[in-house]
């Protein structure tokens, strides 16, 4: 008898394992949709429009605005770790780059957004800047940026970002 009883028990744990996996897998293995996928790839382009024109318009304080207040920040350039974390981030903006050049103009041009799912998408885009340094000497920097951007519940924000100058 308790043989046959730990066979009921085995066959309805399977069962209800076959259950399981058949509702969490519900057919779209994570992919978004048409329609999602056309909504992440515009709210991205949108927040990659909007940082070019306010940190244009602002200068490198604007930064702080689109980075993200969350644990997996981060920022990289010329393939070494820059900024660690937002706080790391924020000071960096606050205390040196906005005293170092106080404007930027900046331009993205072949912006290719991938959608990942609904709250994620991973951005990559040639830029341009114009960095005008505390002296009033104008530089021009160009090179591709990397980044994922997270939509928190309230708007697209960068999580983390790399930046490749050429001639690096």
């Amino acid at each position: 008898m308790k043989a046959q009883y730990s066979f009921s028990a085995f066959k309805f744990c399977c069962s209800a394992f076959v259950i399981v996996a058949a509702i969490s897998c519900n057919g779209n293995n994570g992919r978004l949709s048409a329609e999602g996928g056309k909504l992440v790839t515009d709210s991205s382009s949108n927040l990659m429009m909007h940082i070019a024109r306010d940190i244009s318009a602002k200068g490198p304080i604007a930064w702080v605005d689109y980075f993200e207040d969350a644990p997996g920040f981060f920022m990289a350039s010329g393939g070494q770790l820059a900024l660690k974390d937002h706080q790391s981030a924020v000071l960096f903006v606050k205390n040196t780059l906005v005293k170092t050049m106080p404007q930027i103009k900046l331009s993205w041009q072949n912006v290719r957004i991938d959608p990942i799912n609904d709250d994620f998408s991973a951005i990559g885009a040639d830029f341009h800047e114009d960095i005008t340094l505390a002296n009033g000497t104008t530089m021009p920097f160009g090179g591709y940026f990397t980044g994922v951007a997270h939509f928190d519940g309230k708007s697209w924000k960068l999580r983390n970002l790399h930046w490749s100058i050429k001639g690096q």
